[in-house]
């Protein structure tokens, strides 16, 4: 594959630091005040669309809240990523909660049951 090939995979990378920064102290939004991550940035193939995975620190009601204070910073975010990345088009950015981490805890919760079946 070519360097042209790998272009998606690096503007996500810049994407998801410049968003982490953003994070870190620029969005003034209460409902991000709590502890989050960027853990990965997901683009199209066509560079469109840009799906944002976030790993929020918080009740499920925090979470909830969290997303919607990102929903509505995506025009803000959006706005800055074509200044700072100096991009002609900018993605249309998506946050989704990421549930990676809890679905691996479930899944050794289950691995560790099947493995002593006297405890269950």
């Amino acid at each position: 594959m070519t360097i042209a090939g790998h272009r998606p995979e690096r503007i996500a990378e810049e994407i998801r630091i410049e968003v982490s920064v953003m994070l870190a102290g620029e969005l003034k939004d209460p409902r991000l005040a709590i502890p989050m991550d960027i853990t990965e940035v997901r683009m199209s193939p066509d560079m469109k669309h840009a799906r944002i995975y976030v790993n929020v620190t918080g009740t499920e009601s925090e979470r909830n809240r969290a997303l919607e204070g990102l929903t509505a910073a995506a025009g803000y975010v959006r706005h800055e990523l074509i200044e700072r990345l100096q991009m002609r088009r900018t993605p249309d950015i998506t946050f989704v909660l990421d549930q990676s981490e809890e679905y691996g805890h479930h899944i050794d919760e289950l691995l560790r049951k099947a493995r002593s079946p006297g405890d269950a």
